[in-house]
C-alpha cells in the first residue's frame, strides 16, 4: 500500500466498531511483550478465518478506548521490526507470520500497522502450542466449538487416494511390486484367491490391493512402490524419510519410495546393539536388543500411513545414544492415546484411509487399532521402558522409543510380577520417568508395595534387593524419619558445642533421601533446625557477623 492507502486503512479500521474481534488496537507507547503479541497474532488469525476477512489488524499507536492517534515507538528500527516476522513464525503453527508490517506516519503520530493472515482453512493457528480467539474485546482461549469450526473447513478429501495423472507403469518399482504381491499372498493365504495371486497381470495385482483406483495410479501407489524418481508426481507434499544420528558422531540419509522397501534400508542404519542390563536380585546380567526392530516399524510404519501431507513436511527418525524419536507432521487423528494403549478402540476415521488400507494390505499396518497396545506389550514383555506419545504440538506428533534401562527396580518389578495388568505397568512407567501419577493411583500401587517415596517425588519400590549395590541406593531412596537426622544434630552438637547452618548441611545433606533434589536438602535442613528450635532443643546465638546453633541445658523428651 502507498502512504495514502495505508492511512486510508487505518480510518476505516480506527471507525468499525469495538466489538471487532479481528481488529486490535494498543498504545504501545513504547513497547510490548513478545509472548503478548504472539498471542493476539494466533488469536486475529482464528477471528479473521471464522469471521470470513482477508486479513485481520494488530495496531499499535492507537488508544482502544476512543481511537485516538497517540503515537508509538515500539521497534523504531526498521530492520528489528521487520525480524518481528521471523520471531513470530518460530512459535506458531506451520511457521505462519504476518502478511506485512506497515509503519505509518499519521499527523498525530507513528502507528505500527501489523496485518495479520486467516487461519487457513481446516488449519487453526497456535502460539507456543496453544490456540488463541477473541470474546468481544478479551483475549481468550480460542473455544472448542470455535476450533472444530475451523478444523471441519477443509474437505474431507483422501490425499493419498488422490490420481496422479501423468505416472504410468514405468513409475514402479517391480522389486516393491514383487514384495507387495508376496506379501499380500501372505495376508490372504485362508482365501480362495491365494493360489492365484502370483499369476495376476501387475495391474489386476495392484487394483486388487488398492494400490491402484481402476488401474489408475495414485501417490498411495508412488509412496509404496514407486520408484525414488517418481517422487515428483506428489509434490508439493513431501515423500521422505529421514535418519539422523546425534551426539558424539552424526550422520544422516534420506530415503524416498518405495517406502515398503526403504523403511526396513532404514531400519538397518539404527545401531541395535545388545544391551546387558544388571537387574536387581539376578547374578547375570540380563542381554536384549537395544530397540525391538517389529516396535521400530510399527512406529515408523504407522508415521507414514497418518501423517497430515499437506503439511509438506517429511518423517524424521532421530537416533541418540538412549532413545529413537519419529517427528510426523499432523495432530493425533481421532481419540485418545490411552484408548489405544489399553486396545478397547478401534478408529473408524482415517487421515489417508486409501493408504491406510493399501498398508494393511501389503503387511504393514493393521486398522484396527492394535498397533499402540502391542508396541507396549513388546516394550512390556523385554522389561523395558514404554513409549513415549507427545501430542503437544497441535502440528507433530512425536514418538519416543527407549534403548536402555531407566530404572534397574522397574525392570525387576516386571521380571518378578509378569501378570501385572498393563495399566498398571504405564503407572510404574511413569514414575520411573519421574511423571506426576493421581494421588488415588499412587496410593494403590503403594498398597501393593510398587512405589515408595513422597508425592511427586516418587520411585519405583526395590521389590528383588539382592545387589549390594541395588540395595545401597535403595535405601538411599528412602527416608529416615525425622528423630534420626535431629539425633544427629544432637550428638554433634555435644561433641563439637557448636554448629552453623553450613556446618549442619555438610552433616546432613549426603544423608537426606536422593529423592529429594538439592534445594528440597536444604530447606529439609533448616526446618528441622526450626523443629528443634521451638521444641527448645537448640537455640541460636551470634557469635560477631555469624551465628550457630548451641544445646540448650535441658533436652526435652521428645527429642532424644
Amino acid at each position: 500500500m502507498t502512504p495514502a492507502e495505508l492511512l486510508q486503512q487505518l480510518d476505516i479500521l480506527r471507525a468499525l466498531p469495538h466489538e471487532t474481534e479481528w481488529v486490535e488496537f494498543k498504545e504501545a507507547k513504547s513497547g510490548k511483550d513478545f509472548r503478548q503479541i504472539g498471542k493476539y497474532f494466533s488469536a486475529l488469525c482464528n477471528e479473521a478465518n471464522l469471521k470470513n476477512q482477508p486479513c485481520g489488524w494488530l495496531v499499535f499507536g492507537v488508544r482502544d478506548k476512543d481511537r485516538a492517534v497517540i503515537g508509538s515507538k515500539f521497534r523504531p528500527n526498521p530492520a528489528n521490526l521487520d525480524s518481528l516476522k521471523h520471531e513470530v513464525a518460530r512459535h506458531t503453527t506451520a511457521g505462519t507470520t504476518f502478511v506485512d508490517i506497515h509503519e505509518v506516519i499519521h499527523p498525530d503520530g507513528r502507528v505500527v500497522m501489523l496485518q495479520v493472515p486467516p487461519a487457513p482453512q481446516g488449519v487453526p493457528v497456535a502460539f507456543q502450542n496453544h490456540w488463541y480467539g477473541r470474546d468481544g474485546e478479551s483475549l481468550v482461549g480460542l473455544s472448542l466449538q470455535e476450533l472444530e469450526t475451523i478444523r471441519s473447513q477443509r474437505k474431507i478429501e483422501d490425499w493419498s487416494a488422490e490420481v496422479c495423472p501423468d505416472a504410468t507403469i514405468d513409475d514402479l518399482d517391480p522389486r516393491a511390486i514383487a514384495l507387495a504381491r508376496n506379501n499380500f499372498r501372505e495376508k490372504n493365504q485362508n482365501k480362495d484367491f491365494a493360489a492365484q495371486v502370483d499369476g495376476w497381470p501387475v495391474e489386476t495385482f495392484l487394483d486388487r490391493a488398492k494400490l491402484t483406483q481402476g488401474g489408475r495410479i495414485t501417490r498411495t501407489t508412488i509412496l509404496l512402490v514407486g520408484r525414488e524418481e517418481a517422487v515428483h508426481h506428489l509434490q508439493p507434499a513431501v515423500g521422505q524419510l529421514t535418519w539422523k544420528l546425534e551426539g558424539e558422531e552424526r550422520a544422516y540419509e534420506h530415503f524416498g519410495p518405495p517406502f515398503l522397501l526403504t523403511t526396513g534400508e532404514m531400519y538397518s542404519r539404527i545401531r541395535n546393539t545388545l544391551q546387558k542390563v544388571d537387574v536387581p536380585g539376578r547374578l547375570v546380567p540380563l542381554e536384549v536388543p537395544k530397540y525391538e526392530k517389529w516396535v521400530v516399524l510399527e512406529a515408523l510404519h504407522n508415521a507414514i500411513a497418518h501423517q497430515d501431507y499437506s503439511l509438506q513436511s517429511r518423517v524424521i527418525v532421530t537416533e541418540t545414544r538412549d532413545s529413537l524419536t519419529l517427528d510426523s507432521a499432523g495432530r493425533f487423528f481421532e481419540g485418545e492415546l490411552v484408548d489405544y494403549t489399553l486396545n478397547n478402540k478401534t478408529p473408524q476415521r482415517y487421515r489417508n484411509r486409501f493408504l491406510a488400507d493399501a498398508m494393511v494390505n501389503v503387511n504393514m499396518i493393521d486398522t484396527m487399532g492394535y498397533g499402540i497396545h502391542r508396541m507396549y506389550l513388546e516394550q512390556r514383555r523385554r522389561f523395558y521402558p514404554l513409549p513415549d506419545f507427545d501430542f503437544s504440538n497441535p502440528d507433530k506428533v512425536v514418538v519416543t522409543i527407549h534403548g536402555k534401562v531407566i530404572d534397574p527396580n522397574y525392570t525387576a518389578v516386571l521380571m518378578g510380577q509378569d501378570d501385572l495388568p498393563l495399566e498398571t505397568v504405564i503407572l510404574l512407567d511413569g514414575v520411573q520417568k519421574g511423571a506426576v501419577i493421581d494421588r488415588n493411583e499412587a496410593s494403590r500401587l503403594r498398597r501393593k508395595n510398587l512405589i515408595e517415596g513422597r508425592s511427586p517425588r516418587l520411585f519405583v519400590a526395590a521389590a528383588v534387593a539382592e545387589a549390594t549395590d541395588e540395595k545401597a541406593k535403595y535405601i538411599r531412596n528412602r527416608a529416615f524419619d525425622d528423630a534420626h537426622y535431629k539425633q544427629m544434630v544432637i550428638k554433634y552438637l555435644k561433641q563439637f558445642g557448636k554448629a552453623t547452618r553450613q556446618d549442619v548441611e555438610d552433616l546432613l545433606l549426603s544423608k537426606l533421601s536422593e529423592v529429594l533434589d538439592e534445594d528440597q536438602k536444604r530447606n529439609k535442613v533448616k526446618n528441622l533446625l526450626g523443629a528443634m528450635s521451638r521444641s527448645g532443643t537448640i537455640h541460636s546465638m551470634r557469635s560477631g557477623p555469624t551465628s550457630h546453633w548451641v544445646l540448650t541445658e535441658v533436652e526435652p523428651e521428645g527429642d532424644r
